[in-house]
């Protein structure tokens, strides 16, 4: 079996036009140790088989304590649903650029249930992406910008932007003219007994509207089909206290209340999410 520089190289030599420079847009090519640009703008590989495309190193919340519980969760079925449904979307032959993609477990669990012909997966988070690195799935890892992304133009037929924000803008280059994007977002009761166990005193943070975010998806994107999944998942024991780690939402929580939730962890959470589909808005071509 190939070391995962090795199959990382293996995949830029037969895919390097899908890649453009994301520091002066130009064309890119592939060396024996990554990419290379006409102004020798140069992205080498790490061990791991990746490339970082980013400008400069940037710090973020999302690391190993956040994505790991996020990992056994996703393996322990709390979205299975919104995988088979996501899933259902993907033809066999589809190119998917799986926007901030994070561990890779949603990925992943797709390829499981639609194998996919082709796949690459980027985050902001280095430490999203060299954990991607360890999972099962054939597909190529980087980290880069959502606003500046390294890919040249018309090169996907599915952008998967689970849980994730959005670059309209940027979509609409990399996709193919018939190209979709799938957007998964939570919807009003996503979560909600975190919520209530994590701010008890706090009734205005019970719920939440992502009305903004599915309005900005109505304006820029053609919308092809939309579908609320809701469902209640009881947690497996052994998973109760990942779900407290793998949220953002435990960043503002008060030592006491996670103390008290690592003692007396929640059985059962809901899940609410809207698939929104969409494909390119003539405006954008």
């Amino acid at each position: 079996m190939l070391k995962k520089i090795d199959q990382g190289r293996l995949f830029l030599s037969e895919n390097a036009q899908l890649f453009r420079c994301p520091l002066c847009h130009e064309a890119i090519t592939s060396t024996a140790n990554g990419l290379i640009c006409q102004n020798n703008h140069r992205f080498d590989l790490s061990k791991k088989g990746t490339l970082y495309f980013l400008s400069h190193a940037v710090k973020t919340d999302y690391d190993q304590g956040m994505f790991e519980p996020r990992r056994r969760m996703i393996q322990a079925g709390m979205y299975q649903p919104v995988i088979e449904l996501l899933a259902q979307h993907l033809p066999a032959d589809a190119s998917v650029l799986d926007v901030g993609c994070g561990e890779g477990s949603f990925l992943t669990a797709i390829d499981q249930l639609q194998p996919l012909k082709q796949a690459i997966g980027f985050d902001i988070s280095k430490e999203g992406v060299y954990a991607a690195t360890e999972q099962p799935v054939k597909a190529f890892w980087c980290v880069a910008d959502l606003t500046n992304l390294p890919f040249a133009d018309q090169q996907f037929s599915t952008i998967l932007n689970i849980f994730s924000p959005s670059h309209y803008q940027e979509f609409h280059r990399v996709l193919a003219d018939d190209g979709v994007v799938l957007k998964v977002v939570p919807q009003s009761g996503y979560l909600k007994e975190l919520r209530q166990a994590f701010y008890p005193n706090q009734p205005e943070k019970h719920h939440y509207s992502n009305q903004r975010v599915v309005d900005k998806f109505m304006e820029s994107m053609e919308l092809v089909e939309r579908q609320r999944v809701t469902y209640e998942f009881s947690i497996p024991e052994q998973n109760r206290r990942d779900l407290l780690a793998m949220s953002p939402l435990e960043w503002q929580v008060t030592k006491e209340i996670k103390e008290a939730l690592m003692a007396e962890p929640l059985r059962k959470i809901t899940i609410d999410i809207e698939l929104l589909k969409g494909n390119k808005r003539k405006r954008f071509q």
